[in-house]
């Protein structure tokens, strides 16, 4: 049986990340797993126990999307990146560039160590943020479409688009091959404590500390549906050099629509919400074989493990 090559994944300990890790182990490959510091290498493997692997089977390089140092090291070695890590606020920062510059120049620091360590490909997790904040005619996303980063948006939102925009321009100048992954809002269950944002949101709901959120459509997709499309789009031929939007095939709903698969209540701002977008999953169909869970599942899965490790 031919040994896998070794893949090295960013933001290991994230919520995205740590399903890549376990998902990459699950088909027998050895793990490289880019953190900041000892403690979320603890977080990793805590995580990988928690998927029920070896953690032995996880190397660990320490580096920082704001410096150049350790990321040689990081991709040493390995055939592979998985570019997952990206600042995520919980408030829009005074300074924008707080977001914008480490989200663009830590995907350019990673591009360029693959580069250099003659990986075969890098697959980058962009944001539906990248795609769907510009004004259009019509609610149909696809992923031709971008968000221009002159418009007005928060600087998470031009973050999104900036950096993956920068790592296309790099991968074409340098003839590096690159892929990235573009979801929606994402759920699914956590591996561990430290919540995303919109896990969050479905603990919120859950407790009862949210009772009023804002009215607005927003797409689902399952974050062990991301982690599939990820490790999909590093070895399918037809993936270099494209864009995957990945959604389930359900459309946008609301935050009062979210709460109603959970059972509780919550009031959305009563505000008229134009058309319910449409955005587009078939491209992910077609060249990846990628098929996503039901929204549903997806939303009581969440939950689920909320209460597992007792957050709720």
């Amino acid at each position: 049986m031919t040994e896998q090559p070794r893949v090295l994944v960013t933001g290991a300990a994230g919520y995205v990340g740590s399903h890549i890790v376990n998902q990459l182990l699950a088909q027998g490959y050895p793990v490289r797993a880019a953190v900041r510091t000892a403690a979320r290498a603890d977080e990793v493997r805590r995580t990988v126990a928690a998927g029920g692997f070896d953690d032995s089977e996880v190397e660990f390089a320490y580096a920082d999307l704001g410096s150049d140092d350790g990321w040689a090291d990081a991709v040493a070695g390995t055939r592979y990146v998985q570019h997952v890590a990206s600042p995520f606020p919980a408030d829009n920062p005074r300074n924008e560039d707080e977001v914008i510059v480490p989200a663009r120049d830590g995907a350019l620091r990673v591009l360029r160590a693959a580069r250099d360590a003659g990986c075969a490909r890098v697959v980058m997790t962009s944001s539906f943020a990248a795609v769907g904040y510009s004004p259009k005619a019509d609610q149909h996303w696809t992923e031709q479409d971008w968000t221009d980063p002159a418009d007005e948006n928060t600087a998470y939102v031009r973050s999104k688009a900036i950096a993956e925009r920068a790592a296309w321009d790099f991968a074409a100048a340098e003839g590096l091959e690159l892929t990235t992954v573009v979801p929606v809002g994402i759920f699914g269950p956590t591996l561990g404590p430290h919540l995303s944002t919109s896990v969050q949101i479905v603990r919120s709901m859950l407790t009862g500390e949210a009772q009023r959120l804002p009215g607005q459509y927003f797409g689902v997709v399952d974050v062990r549906d991301v982690a599939d499309a990820q490790l999909r789009a590093m070895t399918a031929g037809a993936a270099a050099g494209e864009r995957f939007l990945v959604v389930a095939d359900e459309p946008a709903m609301t935050f009062g629509e979210l709460a109603g698969m959970l059972g509780v209540t919550v009031q959305d701002e009563a505000r008229d919400l134009g058309e319910r977008p449409q955005i587009s999953n078939a491209k992910a169909k077609e060249l990846l074989g990628w098929q996503p869970r039901p929204a549903e599942e997806t939303v009581r899965d969440t939950a689920g493990s909320l209460r597992d490790l007792g957050l709720v």
